[in-house]
């Protein structure tokens, strides 16, 4: 079983669908579908965030994105949820959501370890679990886009190892949606490819 992608949505995006998710995004969230369709169908891959460092623990492309959405009210979030056994309660606070808006989170996997991915599905696993989320979208690189930078390295002033196959891509992701990693938590996934690089040096 193979995720089809849908490159008709947003021009230089692959859109993968799973669980229903862009019906419930489209039906019941307009709003917040419509600031992800905005927010991304404006989006380029600039040189000038590819050859910057990093700002903190976020890269300038991330924080291009990130502050996009939180322009138009979406929060960084993190849940506090707790487990209550007999008179004994424990604490199991989610990991910060990247991007959040009336029950739609949004994650952001730009450059990091593939192993992230199994961090971001379980949030939205749990949080649709306790009722918090409808829906998880997950926006990060397509494969392509993956290896385009890989062999681009030196023209962003990158080390060889930077864009590696082991970080954030959608082959990295689609086998842990498949294999359940989210619950039963509807999920869109939103790839973006090389043809979204704008060179404005």
């Amino acid at each position: 079983m193979k995720l089809i992608a849908d490159e008709s949505l947003i021009p230089g995006w692959q859109c993968y669908n799973w669980r229903n998710a862009r019906v419930i995004l489209e039906n019941s969230f307009q709003n917040e579908w419509k600031d992800i369709i905005e927010i991304l169908n404006s989006f380029r891959i600039r040189h000038s965030d590819l050859a910057a460092k990093g700002r903190g623990n976020k890269t300038a492309m991330s924080a291009n994105i990130d502050g996009q959405f939180y322009s138009r009210g979406w929060q960084e979030k993190q849940f506090r949820t707790a487990v209550k056994i007999d008179d004994d309660l424990r604490e199991t606070p989610t990991h910060d959501i990247d991007c959040f808006k009336n029950k739609v989170a949004l994650e952001l996997e730009w450059n990091n370890k593939d192993p992230f991915y199994d961090r971001d599905l379980n949030n939205f696993r749990l949080l649709y679990d306790l009722g918090a989320a409808d829906v998880g979208v997950m926006v990060t690189r397509a494969t392509s886009l993956m290896r385009w930078l890989t062999d681009n390295h030196k023209r962003f002033g990158k080390a060889s190892g930077t864009y590696g196959s082991s970080t954030t891509h959608f082959d990295k992701l689609e086998p842990r949606i498949l294999g359940g990693g989210a619950g039963g938590c509807p999920v869109f996934v939103l790839a973006m490819t090389e043809q979204l690089y704008y060179d404005d040096r």
